[in-house]
């Protein structure tokens, strides 16, 4: 692929971007003003408020979930292949797979 093609097809895709982002500036313009005719300016605020809410929900269970893979399947994983590569014949890359499914095996019978 030619850097005039990738150039091209960039372009392409953010022209496409752009073209959805303002579809959903359009459909969130029109929720505001149903918000705002039904219930006014406090009801907007509200919305607001709940929106926010759930957005710092959902990050604050992403943020807990990948600190949760990281205590308890990744750092397990890497500590079992460098302990496994000192005692046996493989190689730390060829252990790493093994010890994460064991690791996630264990984490599922687990619970």
């Amino acid at each position: 692929m030619s850097a005039g093609e990738l150039l091209t097809q960039v372009k392409q895709v953010a022209d496409d971007a752009a073209k959805r982002a303002d579809e959903y500036s359009g459909v969130l313009g029109s929720i505001q003003g149903v918000i705002v005719e039904h219930f006014g300016q406090n009801g907007l605020y509200a919305a607001y408020i709940l929106a926010a809410c759930f957005i710092l929900f959902v990050v604050s269970k992403l943020a807990k979930m990948t600190f949760s893979t990281l205590k308890y399947l990744i750092v397990p994983a890497v500590i079992l292949a460098f302990v496994g590569s000192l005692f046996v014949p493989y190689s730390f890359p060829a252990l790493l797979p093994v010890t994460v499914t064991v690791c996630s095996l264990f984490l599922l019978f687990r619970g």
